[in-house]
């Protein structure tokens, strides 16, 4: 959205972003580290594309030309912005508000433009300084919060600082570890859109990022969780088709391909008699025999009674339910 004359602005009603405008918010649950054009919107392209080059470089030093090279890949499709592939060089203030267009609450005002370099430059020594090979090595979980929050203070890019910042603390962890980290952090801070700008409001004001840290720490750890709970899908998806090869008709093969393509989370609820009509077209007695054979083959299980009843994907050795 606009702000008024002046100053660009973030609203905290709207996904992460800096810029006048609603960007797209992206959700994704690949695990490869090749990017497939089909059928993907340029968005969802650009961040495939940094994400493969986190993979790919998360081992180097990070410099200038790295974040503009990502700024580059986000912004490829963007016709908005003044600046893409470098930081922002407009005069307006870069602030993070709320409320109502003719009177809003700024809750955050970054540096100006013309510091943002000087801003940068102290920050990438900073990152590369606290890498476990520099003069002050930080903790993982510590390095990963400061860097974060140190970045999106700054907000050195027109738009794209929260997809960088997360990839920056993707980067970090990995350079801690010592290899590529396969976590859902962009997708776990989603989730939680609001706590996630209430803390960075609150401990933007202060120098003590010691809550921030904790806050931080707890999504990293959930956004682990919620990477492994993904794999245990995928690999569970694998085991069933395997042993279900064969033994299902050509209508109960859509039904389950579309439960699967809901992913971890499945259908809120569950699949219900009316999805299965909806999804496969067939009349509701041919509906009922098949869900009931499914249920006796083991692929799916079952839960509630008459109009209540829900079907779930049988998924042994995970928490996972459709």
């Amino acid at each position: 959205p606009s702000g008024g004359p002046g100053r660009l602005v973030t609203r905290l009603d709207t996904p992460p972003s800096s810029n006048r405008h609603h960007p797209a918010s992206v959700h994704s649950s690949q695990l490869g580290l090749d990017t497939d054009n089909r059928n993907v919107k340029p968005k969802e392209r650009g961040i495939a594309e940094m994400m493969v080059d986190l993979y790919r470089t998360w081992a180097n030093p990070l410099d200038a030309d790295t974040l503009f090279r990502w700024h580059g890949m986000l912004m490829a499709d963007t016709r908005h912005l003044e600046t893409i592939g470098g930081y922002r060089r407009h005069q307006d203030a870069m602030q993070i508000v709320s409320g109502r267009q003719d009177r809003p609450t700024v809750h955050f005002e970054a540096p100006p433009s013309s510091r943002v370099p000087e801003e940068m430059t102290a920050y990438l020594a900073w990152f590369n300084g606290t890498s476990p090979d520099g003069d002050d090595p930080l903790p993982a979980l510590t390095r990963a919060g400061i860097g974060h929050i140190y970045f999106e203070s700054i907000h050195p890019f027109e738009d794209g600082n929260g997809r960088i910042g997360r990839t920056l603390a993707e980067k970090s962890l990995a350079q801690n570890i010592g290899q590529p980290t396969l976590i859902a952090l962009a997708h776990t801070i989603e989730r939680h859109r609001k706590a996630y700008y209430d803390q960075l409001e609150v401990h933007q004001r202060t120098l003590d990022v010691t809550g921030w840290l904790m806050y931080f720490a707890e999504r990293i750890i959930a956004a682990q969780r919620t990477t492994l709970g993904r794999v245990a899908f995928h690999i569970a998806k694998a085991h069933f088709y395997d042993r279900f090869r064969g033994m299902l008709n050509e209508r109960q093969e859509k039904a389950i391909a579309r439960l699967f393509r809901e992913g971890p989370g499945g259908f809120t609820g569950g699949l219900s008699a009316e999805n299965y009509l909806a999804i496969t077209g067939t009349s509701r007695p041919t509906a009922t025999r098949d869900l009931h054979d499914l249920v006796e083959k083991g692929a799916l299980t079952r839960t509630g009674e008459r109009r209540y009843t829900r079907y779930h994907l049988n998924l042994p050795g995970t928490a996972v339910t459709s």
